[in-house]
């Protein structure tokens, strides 16, 4: 199942990008327009468990508690 990892501008976490996010975001965004990529399910959820590791991560407000979001691939999508 492919997913779509995306940068939630609602939540700019500048502690999370300085502390080591931007390094571990630009290790999958590469070649891609960096604001989201598409990867199979397992692959994404092993990149959020690394994210989530780095400082700043639930540091947003509720309505964007983290700096990258999770959302589905439509089957019918062009990816």
């Amino acid at each position: 199942m492919l997913v779509r990892l995306a940068i939630d501008f609602e939540n700019p976490a500048p502690g999370w990008w300085d502390n080591g996010g931007r390094e571990l975001w630009d290790s999958i965004a590469e070649g891609f327009d960096n604001n989201d990529v598409v990867l199979e399910g397992s692959l994404a959820d092993s990149w959020l468990e690394e994210a989530k590791r780095i400082p700043g991560w639930d540091a947003g407000p509720a309505y964007a508690p983290h700096p990258i979001v999770l959302k589905p691939v439509d089957e019918d999508e062009d990816v």
